[in-house]
């Protein structure tokens, strides 16, 4: 796909917006400028969309299929979260010590995305399906990335806490909320990618985390991104 086109569609995700509410670290600051992607970021998702289509054709990674609609609903919403874990692509307290999981990778969504607008950040990507956890190595090795691996089991089996996990809107929410926050670290992040209905649901299920107000990501009717922070032990 056109770098340029890809560009072009990611503006609204990568535009200045709103700080979120909730905690003072400057690291879970959003920026307050519009964001640009390099030639290389922009390069690799391309590579990233060929391949996701041509797997696609055999292996069911995901529902959406047209190239322009996988930018904005995948690439863009993954790019939203991130900007607001990495503020201006650098990595900031408390990320810069520690790592991200991102649970039930499926696709690669968050936490790929998240990878190549971050490439420094170590990165693992929890998926149990040995097909998708097949097409992640594969798109890794295509974009030559380092400090990232996949974990192909399950999230309860991963032994080590961390500073930021991400969760995109699965089935089944509200039994993989309790294993995603069991891997967050004292002081760390749990981010979550899900439907407006879900917001009330998720606090109630993690109450100990202290939360930011909901953003609305752009383009979607009832998307948004919960940033809850866990308190020091």
């Amino acid at each position: 796909m056109d770098s340029a086109r890809i560009s072009e569609l990611l503006q609204p995700f990568l535009a200045a917006s709103a700080t979120p509410q909730g905690w003072s670290s400057a690291a879970a600051h959003s920026p307050k400028r519009t964001v640009l992607l390099s030639a290389e970021q922009l390069n690799n998702i391309s590579t990233y969309i060929d391949l996701l289509l041509r797997w696609n054709a055999r292996v069911n990674l995901t529902a959406i299929r047209q190239p322009e609609e996988i930018v904005t609903r995948h690439f863009g919403e993954s790019l939203f979260a991130a900007r607001h874990l990495v503020p201006s692509q650098q990595l900031e307290a408390p990320a810069a010590s520690g790592r991200l999981i991102d649970v039930g990778s499926g696709a690669g969504f968050p936490g790929l995305a998240i990878k190549i607008w971050a490439p420094d950040l170590h990165v693992t990507l929890i998926e149990s399906n040995h097909k998708k956890a097949t097409f992640l190595r594969e798109v890794i090795r295509a974009l030559t990335l380092t400090n990232i691996d996949v974990f192909p089991g399950r999230a309860e089996d991963f032994p080590t806490p961390v500073n930021v996990v991400t969760l995109r809107a699965v089935e089944r929410f509200e039994l993989i909320l309790p294993t995603a926050l069991r891997l967050v670290a004292a002081e760390g992040r749990l981010t979550l990618l899900i439907g407006e209905a879900q917001v009330k649901h998720a606090r109630e299920l993690a109450p100990e985390l202290q939360w930011s107000e909901p953003l609305p990501i752009p383009l979607s009717s009832n998307r948004v991104l919960l940033i809850g922070k866990r308190k020091s032990k």
